[in-house]
């Protein structure tokens, strides 16, 4: 079959939104907790019961009447992730305000782009150095009144500034939504040009939140429920986890930096993530290096094999055989149980997204404990269009399509969706909108085939079609999340567009490279001495062969260019959302490609 629907499994009604789903919550149980906040970095945890949050929401939403927030007026938010926010964001619901995320990381160029294309009327950002950022663009804004400083304690004034609005003023603005009106404008990250404002409406995140409650009760219902939410707010995301965590019963907290992220695992202990592929990447490379060398390295690595041995056995007749029972109890005492504590001890379950997670890694985690229900979704899909899901997990898929969501390949291979969480266009721009938007059906450029249960698998993106010379069409996803694995590999673009042959440009992974050096026995060397260390070529090589295993030869990398600058957010090539700029890597680095055409294999500057 080339289409594949999931009933919804709940109806949405025309007074729903985004501040009913809280509500709701509150009317559930107000004293349960909601949210677990620190006020500082390595401060403890403190409670917040729903009704205590609602209180706050309405605190906050007064302070906004009393600026003059009016219903449809556009609020942006740049922040990291934080309490704030999610503040912030139910607060300006509450008053009919659409909230505009900015990533914390944006350029002024990019923050002058959107908050001028969404036309904000108040900005609301957490750092001085963020204003700052703002001040420098400001003249050219002219629509914008005023930005407020979290830091400079932005919250407490909105609080005081409500004081003698009256609540009910409040309660008169969400009585007056209705499910189709706007909820939020979210730029895409923008890796193939000019962020586009991605309109999206409270039915679309009413219908994903209610559906994914539904859908994914064992882990949003669970007694104990809690996740700790740490990708950045900014991206469609995190945001759909902050709602549909709202939606449940589960506890959210927020983690302000990454830089924290074990330690705040540690402490907070949560059941559920979500994360993307490299986080998992990260954490097994991180714990392979750990272990060093002799004994203890080749005692990881048997384990590893034993969890991928046993997460495939469960999907054979019989399940694990006996003798395999014992080897997994082992290794569980010996690696697994160490990992675990790494998480935090609670976690069972993390939904992952943003880019193929590979069937090695999701093996792994399933033999070790860690069930990763591997999703795909984009910002207009409002985040999650097809997920596996915890009763029937094919690993390898993104799963079958999501409650309430009409999935289709059609003649060229494009994936479309249809479903009452798609978009409703593009802002300001109606012709894209409409090639995009097609008899309801939303084209999202990306390519996939279905399983005979209707399991989704995610082969490239449209645009990023190789077509060498020879004719044959190559997609570069399945090469590049492959090859990127490799602890030494920060990042990859494949290339061979009108050549002989594929070819790739690869980044060395600088917080990776000495651990690897190590347990390798090679001496210290900074990524420029390694982009040229025979030993780390050889490595690369070998990392080469096993990625082109997953492709027939004529799709194969038969060279590789290793550059001594990594594609990062700071230097322009990689998105917010951490995606490479394919298409300006390619522009900037036509003479390294030129010359991997016409020599060997070797690292360029």
């Amino acid at each position: 079959m080339t289409e594949h629907t999931s009933p919804s499994l709940v109806e949405v009604s025309p007074t729903a939104t985004i501040s009913t789903l809280l509500t709701d919550r509150v009317a559930r149980d107000p004293r349960a907790t909601l949210v677990e906040r620190r006020t500082t970095a390595d401060g403890p945890w403190e409670r917040v019961t729903a009704q205590e949050f609602e209180d706050d929401v309405v605190a906050v939403a007064r302070g906004l009447l009393a600026r003059g927030i009016e219903p449809g007026d556009h609020v942006a938010i740049m922040s990291r992730t934080r309490y704030e926010w999610t503040l912030l964001d139910f607060a300006a619901w509450a008053v009919g305000a659409v909230p505009v995320p900015v990533y914390e990381t944006s350029s002024a160029e990019q923050v002058h782009w959107i908050l001028s294309d969404a036309g904000v009327r108040l900005a609301v950002v957490e750092t001085a150095a963020h204003a700052a950022e703002v001040a420098t663009v400001r003249d050219r804004l002219p629509g914008l009144e005023d930005v407020l400083v979290v830091e400079d304690g932005a919250v407490d004034a909105l609080r005081a500034a409500g004081a003698d609005v009256p609540a009910a003023d409040v309660e008169r603005r969400r009585a007056a939504q209705r499910v189709d009106d706007l909820a939020t404008v979210i730029y895409t990250s923008g890796s193939t040009g000019r962020p586009k404002g991605v309109e999206l409406t409270h039915r679309n995140f009413v219908h994903l939140a209610l559906n994914g409650r539904a859908g994914l009760a064992e882990i949003l219902d669970a007694d104990g429920a809690r996740t700790l939410l740490f990708l950045p707010l900014a991206h469609v995301f995190a945001r759909f986890i902050q709602v549909v965590v709202v939606a449940s019963n589960a506890v959210l907290a927020h983690s302000w930096d990454t830089k924290n992220l074990v330690a705040d695992l540690g402490s907070f202990h949560p059941t559920f993530l979500l994360a993307v592929p490299r986080v998992f990447e990260k954490v097994y490379n991180t714990a392979e290096q750990k272990t060093g060398t002799g004994a203890k390295r080749k005692i990881f690595h048997w384990a590893a094999k034993v969890a991928i041995t046993w997460s495939r056995a469960l999907d054979a007749p019989g399940g694990p055989a006996l003798g395999l029972r014992l080897q997994h109890a082992v290794a569980d005492r010996l690696v697994y149980s160490t990992l675990h504590a790494a998480m935090g001890g609670r976690l069972t379950y993390s939904i992952s997204g943003g880019a193929p997670l590979g069937e090695r890694l999701g093996h792994f985690y399933r033999g070790v404990g860690l069930r990763i229900l591997e999703g795909y979704g984009l910002t207009e899909t409002t985040a999650p269009t097809a997920v596996n899901l915890p009763g029937l997990t094919k690993i390898g898929t993104v799963g079958p399509a999501f409650p309430g969501t009409s999935l289709r390949i059609d003649a060229d291979g494009e994936l479309l969706v249809k479903g009452d969480h798609i978009f409703r266009g593009y802002r300001n721009q109606p012709e894209l909108t409409a090639e995009a938007l097609q008899d309801g059906w939303f084209r999202t450029g990306d390519l996939g085939a279905f399983d005979d249960d209707g399991y989704l698998r995610i082969t490239g993106r449209k645009k990023e079609i190789i077509v060498t010379a020879g004719g044959k069409n190559v997609a570069p996803a399945v090469l590049e999340d492959r090859l990127r694995a490799h602890p030494l590999v920060s990042q990859v673009v494949v290339v061979g567009d009108q050549r002989p042959f594929i070819g790739a440009l690869v980044t060395l992974d600088a917080e990776m490279l000495p651990g690897w050096l190590a347990t390798h026995g090679l001496r210290p060397m900074d990524v420029e001495t390694a982009a040229h260390d025979a030993d780390v070529l050889a490595a690369l090589d070998r990392a080469v062969a096993h990625a082109n295993e997953a492709v027939s030869r004529a799709e194969s990398i038969r060279k590789v260019t290793v550059l001594t600058t990594d594609f990062t957010e700071q230097n322009g090539y990689l998105t917010p959302s951490l995606k490479v700029k394919r298409r300006l890597v390619i522009d900037d680095f036509a003479d390294t490609i030129d010359t991997l055409y016409g020599s060997k294999v070797g690292a360029d500057a």
